[in-house]
């Protein structure tokens, strides 16, 4: 964004000069005096001004916002500094500033001043005026938006939004009467009609980002075969580990595990394309350093347990994917690794609870988030875990509380999700 703003800022010189020279034997007159600069010393001066004034407030730009990373990096983590980057805003500033020191300095080299010739761009000048009266404007909401955005509250916010924009995205369907968790199928039963196997080994070192399903599952129907997948996006993958299986009705060839390459993509870091839980774990780290000793804020780690309740709400009324693909006809093609609702709960809440332990506040809030998201769950599975999460806050509260109505009003608020 900023090279664009700065390039567009260039273009506009340009073009602004050529309206200029096309008007070349323009004077100023009347009210328009004042308006624009009146000699080729004075064009100097006023951009001379501006742009060592840009490039000025430029450093003073960078020099905030590296103050704010540094705060929010301290603070909330290191992984979440992109989200910072991101800010729109904060890319428009730092771009416009740079954009309209490099305006100034072409219009400034064409000014001249010689017996034979003189020339001064008045409309060139005269948008540089009201540009930078724009840009002193943006500064304001620049040092508005950079306070705000560090706030723990706001980080909270736009990372619950990423998160419930990822999880929408990736769980659309509302939940019917079946089960998701309680699928049982004797994958040994279906696969004896494919006596053949060949292990899928990985090529490189790192995050397993994405994998097309849909092709997969279009090449398992027309080489009639079985793909089997044992990771998901979001897993860390080192080269040459076995993360599959090709299942076929006759011998395989020696280069299949090189050929199935071209249905994964892997990075050095982990994105919200495909995975389920990236965004979990942002709002996780930041509960977790704010219960550190360091920090001590509990009510932080509230508020990201307050957002993560209302995500497991939704979650316990949608459809979770079957690890199963299957033809038109019924056959078992691909077998992929599951996201399942015990696994997301899992990575919500252990860590909050293990950093939790001697903070009854917060320990109690867990409590009533389970009771809350209880009330939205539909089946076995999705009970169970939410039981065995209140049974080891209920442990830890024996453990750790010093004082017996805290363990009492935890007791209190568990009871419909504490076995009788």
């Amino acid at each position: 964004m900023p090279i664009v703003i700065v390039v567009v800022g260039i273009l506009m010189a340009l073009s602004l000069l050529y309206f200029d020279r096309y008007l070349d034997d323009y004077q100023p007159k009347g009210i328009f005096q004042f308006v624009f600069s009146g000699s080729v010393e004075s064009a100097r001066i006023v951009l001379s001004t501006i742009a060592g004034a840009m490039i000025g407030v430029a450093g003073t730009v960078f020099s905030i916002t590296l103050v704010a990373l540094s705060l929010a990096t301290s603070q909330f983590g290191s992984r979440l500094i992109r989200n910072f980057m991101h800010n729109r805003l904060n890319q428009i500033v730092l771009g416009t500033y740079i954009s309209m020191f490099a305006y100034c300095l072409i219009i400034l080299n064409t000014i001249e001043n010689s017996d034979q010739f003189s020339f001064i761009p008045y409309f060139s000048i005269l948008f540089a005026i009201l540009a930078t009266i724009v840009n002193i404007i943006l500064l304001i909401f620049f040092i508005h938006n950079i306070s705000v955005s560090i706030q723990a509250n706001q980080v909270i916010s736009n990372v619950y939004k990423s998160l419930a924009s990822n999880i929408t995205e990736l769980f659309p369907e509302r939940l019917g009467e079946d089960d998701p968790e309680k699928e049982s199928v004797d994958v040994a039963s279906l696969l004896k009609d494919y006596p053949y196997q060949q292990d899928i080994k990985f090529k490189d070192n790192g995050y397993l980002q994405y994998v097309n399903a849909e092709s997969m599952l279009k090449d398992a129907i027309d080489q009639d075969r079985v793909f089997q997948i044992d990771h998901k996006p979001g897993d860390y993958l080192v080269q040459d580990l076995v993360i599959g299986h090709i299942y076929a009705k006759e011998p395989l060839e020696e280069d299949m595990s090189e050929k199935m390459q071209q249905y994964f993509i892997s990075g050095e870091v982990r994105t919200a394309l495909q995975d389920s839980e990236f965004s979990i774990h942002q709002m996780v780290e930041i509960a977790s350093r704010a219960l550190s000793p360091g920090i001590n804020d509990p009510y932080t780690a509230i508020a990201c347990i307050d957002n993560l309740t209302s995500i497991f709400s939704y979650l316990a009324t949608v459809k979770f994917p079957s690890k199963f693909r299957y033809d038109e006809e019924g056959d078992l093609r691909v077998i992929t690794e599951p996201v399942t609702y015990k696994k997301m709960l899992n990575t919500a809440f252990n860590q909050i609870r293990q950093y939790s332990d001697k903070v009854p506040i917060v320990i109690i809030h867990l409590m009533q988030s389970l009771t809350v998201i209880r009330k939205f769950t539909k089946h076995s599975s999705q009970i169970e875990a939410i039981t065995r999460h209140a049974e080891m806050l209920l442990r830890a509260a024996e453990k750790s509380f010093m004082e017996q109505n805290d363990l009492d009003d935890l007791k209190q608020r568990g009871k419909t999700v504490l076995p009788k």
